[in-house]
């Protein structure tokens, strides 16, 4: 971790990056982050995961409604550690 790296925790509340936009598109059958110099298009997992993130709910909160959706258990891991890389590509910001 670099010195200005920022905690990721279950309380955190990530946001899309301000340069980012996150949108479906139907040509590439995924969601994409646009951002000025192109794109990046998301597996299914990262999709669902980031449009969760709107500044407002935990990682906490995004982990149970994607348990609640997918019916499943024990993907707190997965989406802490997929926020934390979002974070360090700075696809995501968090408020701790």
């Amino acid at each position: 971790m670099s010195e200005n790296a920022v905690s990721v925790t279950a309380a955190s509340r990530p946001r899309i990056e301000r340069r980012f936009r996150l949108q479906w598109e139907p040509a590439q059958s995924a969601h994409v982050l646009l951002y000025p110099e192109g794109m990046i298009k998301l597996n299914g997992s990262a999709g669902e995961i980031l449009k969760r993130c709107d500044g407002q709910a935990t990682i906490g909160d995004i982990t149970a409604d994607l348990e609640a959706t997918f019916v499943t258990t024990g993907l707190a891991n997965d989406v802490l550690a997929f926020v934390a890389m979002a974070v360090d590509k700075k696809w995501v910001e968090v408020e701790p």
